[in-house]
């Protein structure tokens, strides 16, 4: 069989594209090349926004029309939450947010013949971690790493603890060993990634009956792989306490950069979006990782136009942003999701507002990424090239910055580059032979 592959959403679903790859390369199949006519079509979804359930939709719209005569297997957190919509789109397969196995198997028989075949399963009652292969069978710079899938948090304006159901870890000694295995693979640099990665470990009792927590998992894989990066998913402000900036300073190979989960900038918004933190926590951990972590990043979520956020709420997000001078942030308008606590609530912002706002934000946003970029001129920082174009070969900092030089052949190369100027949203420099 042969098989072509489309994703939405977050690095969680990336990963998990990759293991499903595996799956089906381990089984005989193959992926389709560039231009090739495929077999079947994989869509893996998501449901987080409302503008990421309208763009799998379209995905899988799209494969029906641009492959009449493959089968089209959806899977992912949309079909998990409305299997009969995606019938209704011409699937021959839809399936939900777990048992990729299976998924595998059923793929293989629809392909084979049989009918078209809906195959979903609980998420809240999912309780074991699903173990699936990492790295992907394509060779590449950056491996993902899932250690934790779920959520146990319920926000308010978020569907994803119905489609992924209660938090559930990776056992540590697995994941230091694929750790070891993905360096033994040749990647460069491995990202942890997870649904909540905050939670990792909650569900997992040791011998002393203590769960293992993140810091556990960060250290005992630093310590394994000291020559490959690492680097954190999305974390929760309750995560960086004084011990865990303690613990995981002094690991060279910790990439500074934190993906420190904010969503609004007031803290009556953030009350009534069900968070478990307010701005003045927020920004005492913002504080904790410049103290540990020299030339740090710190990037977050913004979601403006909640319900009941009125413009002096907007007004104090947009200070937060400042005063918390982050290096990126990604903006989203609110999406209101049947089947959560805030579709319900009353004072609902009209969509043009919330887009308005949104824009508002963007432009503080802009203005806070350049002030960041310009700040990174002079330095000197490795940089891990990923991939080359029209004569420039292009990676990232430690940081997260990317950075361009006017060179080629330095893919999956980790070279000193002395940071020269802003180039469009990254930055220009100059390859140096050797760490100075």
């Amino acid at each position: 069989m042969i098989l072509s592959f489309k994703t939405l959403g977050c690095k969680t679903n990336q990963f998990e594209t990759g293991a499903l790859q595996t799956l089906f390369t381990d089984r005989g199949h193959r992926l389709a090349e560039p231009g090739e006519v495929a077999d079947a079509v994989v869509i893996n979804t998501c449901a987080v926004t409302a503008e990421s359930s309208r763009k799998s939709r379209q995905a899988v719209r799209r494969a029906r029309t641009d492959h009449p005569e493959a089968r089209i297997a959806v899977c992912g957190c949309l079909s998990q939450l409305g299997p009969g919509e995606i019938e209704t789109l011409g699937a021959d397969l839809v399936a939900g947010s777990g048992d990729r196995a299976a998924f595998v198997a059923d793929l293989e028989r629809v392909v084979e013949g049989q009918r078209p075949l809906t195959e979903i399963a609980s998420a809240r009652g999912r309780h074991d971690f699903e173990l699936l292969p990492a790295g992907g069978p394509t060779d590449r710079t950056r491996a993902l790493l899932k250690v934790q899938d779920g959520c146990d948090n319920f926000c308010t304006y978020c569907i994803v603890p119905l489609v992924r159901g209660p938090i559930r870890s990776m056992p540590m000694e697995r994941a230091v060993a694929e750790a070891r295995r993905l360096a033994e693979k040749g990647f460069q640099e491995l990202v942890i990634t997870g649904i909540e990665i905050s939670s990792y470990g909650r569900d997992l009792v040791g011998e002393n009956r203590l769960c293992p927590q993140l810091p556990d998992l960060i250290a005992a894989i630093c310590d394994a792989v000291p020559d490959l990066r690492v680097r954190l998913g999305s974390l929760e402000p309750r995560t960086v306490t004084a011990d865990f900036c303690d613990r995981l300073k002094g690991y060279k190979n910790l990439c500074p950069h934190f993906h420190l989960s904010l969503q609004s900038g007031s803290d009556e918004t953030l009350r009534r979006m069900g968070r478990r933190y307010n701005t003045e926590w927020y920004f005492e951990s913002l504080g904790r990782l410049r103290a540990a972590f020299p030339d740090v990043a710190i990037t977050t979520d913004l979601i403006v136009g909640f319900p009941g956020e009125w413009e002096a709420d907007f007004d104090k997000s947009l200070a937060f942003l400042q005063k918390c001078a982050f290096s990126d942030v990604h903006v989203f308008p609110y999406s209101q999701r049947a089947g959560t606590k805030a579709a319900e609530l009353p004072d609902q912002i009209e969509k043009a507002e919330r887009h308005r706002r949104a824009k508002l934000a963007g432009a503080v946003v802009k203005e806070l990424r350049l002030a960041w970029l310009k700040g990174q001129i002079g330095k000197t920082m490795p940089v891990l090239f990923e991939r080359e174009e029209n004569g420039f070969a292009e990676g990232y900092t430690p940081n997260y910055c990317t950075v361009s030089v006017p060179e080629e052949g330095l893919q999956n190369q980790i070279w000193p580059v002395v940071i020269q100027s802003v180039s469009g949203k990254g930055l220009r420099g100059e390859r140096l032979p050797a760490m100075q």
